[in-house]
């Protein structure tokens, strides 16, 4: 029964961070943190860029929680790993698969493919406003639909 729950809290925090990310990756990295932010929407200049702090802050509390949970295995322990698989998430998705920040590989995959032209649109707005899909798994249906050749 332990197992059970230690699963689901390990995959409900996933899921919790899809919602987290979305509105804090809307409403304060496209609103008062926009001056860090808006590296990540520029062009690129080195292979770290000031937004990558975000990733680095969501790191250093997942750890924390690890570490308040790993004497007795509980549910700070398993949201800290949680978050860390997000994370590993975030990386080969966001940041190889859609940013090309390793050799990316290619795939014809439909949703993957959704989920790429749905963050190509989001970039598209190199400002403040405007942007649109602030998710990272998840993005409207219109992305999903079968390109014709």
């Amino acid at each position: 029964m332990r197992i059970s729950i230690n699963i689901g809290i390990l995959f409900l925090t996933i899921a919790a961070m899809e919602a987290f990310s979305w509105a804090i990756h809307k409403y304060l990295f496209h609103g008062p943190l926009w001056f860090i932010h808006k590296t990540h929407h520029q062009p690129k200049h080195s292979w770290f860029e000031l937004n990558d702090i975000f990733s680095l802050l969501f790191a250093m509390i997942a750890l924390w929680l690890m570490w308040l949970g790993h004497f007795n295995l509980d549910y700070r322990f398993w949201a800290g790993t949680g978050i860390s698989l997000y994370g590993i998430i975030y990386f080969i998705f966001h940041d190889w698969f859609i940013h090309s920040r390793l050799k990316s590989f290619k795939s014809n995959n439909r949703y993957l493919c959704g989920i790429r032209r749905a963050h190509k649109i989001h970039h598209k707005s190199m400002e403040k406003e405007n942007a649109e899909e602030f998710g990272l798994l998840l993005a409207s249906k219109k992305w999903f639909r079968r390109q014709s050749a």
